[in-house]
């Protein structure tokens, strides 16, 4: 007995997920590179599409999302039956967990795999069991040593935030190859538009003959939709079927559905949002290398900047880019204490950052 309601065992005991913050004290307008949002916005087909909707924000969505649904299995030719939407990935993760994990269970990932699949886990009283990543990458042989009789589901990130690191087709088939099968591999593709590595290929195909691989997208990235919040995973038609069951009604909005569909067929802004990433990571990565950091390859919208100078650390690299507008994100909460992560912006912003870096190194 006790004074007031408990939360059940664990969850006081779990770190909340803190997002990029989105202010500067004393700064109009900075320039937010804290979230891997797509800087050039949302496409015009996209808003448009929004706006339309708005007359009819108070009809319930198609419970079943049909009209994306078939959109999405048209424009990646999947089966729009194995199809699960989500209010964002991150949802679909979460109703993953809740579907296969009961307590003593365990999931496994990367050492600095996305912090939203060990919330859910926890959550749900399974445990987490992190791969290490001593090159900055999980590999398939890290993350199949962590894997025991209690493993329900592995997650697997490609490209991995926030590192940007990436798993070839080729590695991704020998993990799948040595799980169980009863393991659920997940493999999250949020950033994979922005892959141009030859030795990547989605795992689409590779899913489309197991019974045990979910794949994830988002429209948060390419799309510009982080706003909308609207994910979906592709997964095999018996766990599809099992997560329905416990999926809330409505989860997916009139106008993110309307969006959503919109953005599928914006091939223009998909190229705008593809271009900038490709002609300015690089840029942006050699610049900072010449200031005498480190910065990480990257397969996705980001850059991730080591500070391995004592005199130069990564918290004085943040406090000095705020004092120029400028927002990063700090990723201590990975472990990556000495590291920062940049989201790829405009070009006025990616020279903003490079100039304040430059400033920061000679100092």
């Amino acid at each position: 007995m006790t004074d007031f309601p408990q939360p059940k065992p664990g969850i006081l005991d779990i770190a909340p997920y803190v997002g990029g913050k989105s202010k500067i004290d004393g700064v109009a307008e900075p320039m937010k590179l804290s979230s891997n949002e797509n800087m050039l916005g949302a496409g015009a087909k996209a808003r448009e599409a929004y706006e339309a909707a708005v007359r009819n924000i108070h009809i319930y969505p198609d419970g079943r999302a049909t009209k994306l649904r078939t959109a999405v299995a048209d424009h990646h030719g999947l089966e729009p039956e194995r199809l699960i939407f989500g209010n964002g990935s991150d949802e679909v993760f979460a109703l993953l967990n809740q579907t296969y994990l009961t307590p003593g269970d365990n999931i496994v990932t990367g050492q600095y795999g996305f912090l939203a699949y060990r919330i859910s886990a926890l959550a749900n009283q399974a445990t987490v069991k992190l791969a290490p990543e001593p090159q900055f990458k999980a590999t398939p042989e890290a993350l199949l040593a962590e894997v025991d009789e209690r493993t329900r589901i592995v997650y697997v990130s490609s490209p991995s935030n926030p590192t940007g690191s990436y798993n070839t087709a080729d590695e991704i088939r020998r993990l799948h190859e040595g799980l169980r099968p009863d393991i659920l591999l997940v493999i999250d593709e949020a950033y994979a538009e922005y892959v141009t590595e030859a030795d990547w290929e989605t795992s689409f195909e590779l899913a489309r003959g197991s019974d045990n691989i979910v794949v994830t997208r988002t429209f948060s990235k390419i799309h510009g939709l982080g706003g909308l919040r609207i994910g979906f995973g592709y997964a095999p038609l018996k766990v599809a079927e099992a997560v329905d069951r416990i999926r809330l009604p409505f989860n997916v909005s009139v106008p993110g559905i309307e969006a959503a569909v919109a953005a599928l067929g914006d091939e223009a802004h998909q190229k705008a949002s593809r271009d900038l990433i490709q002609t300015w990571r690089p840029r942006l990565t050699q610049a900072i290398r010449g200031f005498g950091f480190d910065v990480l390859p990257s397969a996705g919208n980001f850059v991730l900047v080591r500070f391995t100078d004592e005199k130069r650390p990564a918290s004085a690299a943040n406090d000095y880019l705020n004092a120029k507008g400028v927002i990063v994100r700090p990723v201590g909460g990975y472990g990556l204490h000495d590291c920062l992560r940049i989201t790829v912006g405009t070009e006025d912003q990616n020279r903003a950052v490079i100039d304040a870096l430059s400033e920061f190194a000679a100092r």
